[in-house]
């Protein structure tokens, strides 16, 4: 592993004294690592950070030991969500943090100090970011109780139990247990594109997108139609004309002002005032 006694130096940064200059940080092996890690925070202890030289000691402090993230990592690859390149990227921030608040003076070794923080961070990524719906937080730690008790009851009463017992184990009510339960459907979401029966040449042709319903969005074009009516009744003959001419038969401005006899700047005033006028009275219908 080849070392230097100084670090790289700038005409603005002075040069640093007794701290070894690793040309490859992530090939550093975790025994040397856990070496020259209190040697680098003792650096980083006395650097002005932003420096040229704390941002070097901090960035090798953070290659040098990777390996730490990748021993965590290895204890979430069968959790079935995230690809493990992911799960470290997550990791590693909780890397970043150890090293920033990491104290020598602890009398820690900061391979112990840094472990919980990295996993924490990965815990806190399995929780909150591979739901697929958002539900609150203490929902989704509900989740993981009640498949926990659930299981551990299936065992004693030798079936599945039913909410009620639940709730009486947990100490919940049922519409708690209920809750929870509804909310553990948003930790996976199914594809609308899974086949469902109906084949072809040995092909299914049928998929849950093809008998699931959807909002037509015609509906929402006659709720406006019906909200708009009695709006455009209170219209005066002149005022209905030209949104009938305008939006009914498409005529231009310029086209409306000749078969009114206004100008085109008129047209395009008297529009604004309706569309405003109509727009204001279906938001208070709604």
């Amino acid at each position: 592993m080849p070392l230097s006694t100084t670090a790289p130096a700038s005409a603005t940064d002075a040069p640093l004294v007794a701290l070894p200059q690793i040309r490859d940080p992530a090939k550093v092996a975790p025994k040397d690592a856990r070496t020259l890690s209190p040697v680098l925070f003792e650096r980083l202890r006395v650097l002005e950070e932003g420096t040229r030289q704390y941002q070097y000691a901090r960035n090798t402090l953070i290659e040098m030991n990777l390996s730490l993230v990748h021993f965590a990592a290895r204890r979430f690859r069968n959790r079935g969500s995230g690809e493990m390149e992911e799960i470290v990227q997550v990791g590693t921030v909780g890397l970043i943090k150890a090293i920033d608040r990491f104290d020598l003076s602890r009398e820690v070794e900061f391979t112990s100090f840094a472990i919980p923080y990295i996993v924490g961070e990965i815990k806190r990524f399995f929780r909150d970011a591979t739901w697929a719906v958002h539900v609150p937080r203490r929902l989704q730690e509900l989740r993981v109780t009640l498949a926990k008790t659930k299981e551990e009851l299936a065992g004693r009463l030798d079936r599945d139990p039913t909410v009620r017992e639940l709730a009486r184990h947990l100490g919940l009510s049922d519409d708690e247990i209920n809750e929870g339960l509804v909310a553990s459907n948003g930790y996976t979401a199914g594809s609308l594109d899974v086949p469902v029966g109906g084949e072809r040449n040995g092909v299914s042709v049928v998929t849950y997108g093809d008998i699931e319903g959807d909002l037509d969005p015609a509906l929402e074009k006659v709720e406006n139609l019906q909200a708009l009516a009695p709006l455009l009744a209170e219209l005066n003959k002149r005022d209905r004309s030209i949104v009938a001419l305008r939006f009914g038969q498409e005529m231009t401005q310029s086209e409306i002002g000749r078969r009114l006899g206004i100008s085109q700047m008129h047209v395009s005033r008297l529009l604004t005032h309706l569309l405003d006028r109509l727009r204001t009275g279906m938001l208070t219908q709604h």
